[in-house]
C-alpha cells in the first residue's frame, strides 16, 4: 500500500532506497518561495543507523507492516541465541550479530518482543526495564553517600552500569534498557 508525505507519523515503517525504514520525526516546511517539502530523520531497521532525508510534499512510498512477537529468551550457546514462541514452542536460533545491542539485557527465560516487516525478523527489543544482579563492583567506603557520584558495576548478562556507592556485589538493581540507567534498588 503507498503512504504520501502527507500521511507521516512518527514510528511508520516505509520501503526508501530498497531498504525499511522508521520515521523517527518529520516536519512539513512550506517556505515562501517554491514547493512545500517535509524534512525527515529515518532510522533503518536492519543496521540501527539513522540518516536526514528531506522529500518534495505529496511524494508516495510503500508502507511497511510491522508486527511484534513475543518470544522466550531460552540460552546463548556461544555463536548464536535461542528463542521460544511460547505459543506454538517453535524454537528460533539468531545470530549474535542480529540480537546486537539487546543481548546485554537478555536473562534466561526473559520475555522479548521481536519484530517482523515484511515476513522476516528484523530486531529484537529487550524488555524496558529488567532486574539484574551485580556480580561485581568496587565497595562504597563509609562516608559515601547517595550523592557521592557513582561507580561502575558489571551485572550478570556483562553489562556495565553506572550505580550508586551504596550497590554491593550481590545486589539486584533494575535498570532502563532504552539508555542502560540505573532506576533502583530491588
Amino acid at each position: 500500500m503507498a503512504v504520501s508525505t502527507a500521511n507521516f507519523k512518527n514510528g511508520m515503517c516505509i520501503m526508501y532506497d530498497g531498504k525499511m525504514w522508521t520515521i523517527v520525526e518529520f516536519q512539513h516546511v512550506k517556505p515562501g518561495k517554491g514547493g512545500a517539502f517535509v524534512r525527515t530523520k529515518l532510522k533503518e531497521l536492519k543496521s540501527g543507523r539513522v540518516v536526514d532525508v528531506t522529500f518534495r510534499s505529496g511524494e508516495k512510498f510503500d508502507d511497511v507492516r510491522v508486527e511484534n512477537k513475543s518470544l522466550q529468551y531460552l540460552y546463548n550457546d556461544g555463536s548464536a541465541y535461542h528463542f521460544m514462541d511460547t505459543e506454538t514452542y517453535e524454537q528460533f536460533e539468531l545470530a549474535s550479530d542480529f540480537v546486537g545491542e539487546a543481548a546485554k539485557w537478555l536473562k534466561e527465560n526473559d520475555e522479548v518482543q521481536v519484530m517482523y516487516a515484511g515476513g522476516e525478523m528484523i530486531g529484537v527489543e529487550p524488555p524496558m526495564f529488567v532486574e539484574l544482579e551485580v556480580t561485581e563492583t568496587d565497595p562504597g567506603f563509609k562516608g559515601d553517600t547517595v550523592q557521592g557520584g557513582s561507580k561502575p558495576a558489571t551485572l550478570e548478562t556483562g553489562a556495565v552500569v553506572q550505580v550508586p556507592m551504596f550497590i554491593n556485589n550481590g545486589d539486584v538493581i533494575k535498570v532502563d534498557t532504552r539508555d542502560g540507567r540505573y532506576i533502583t534498588r530491588v
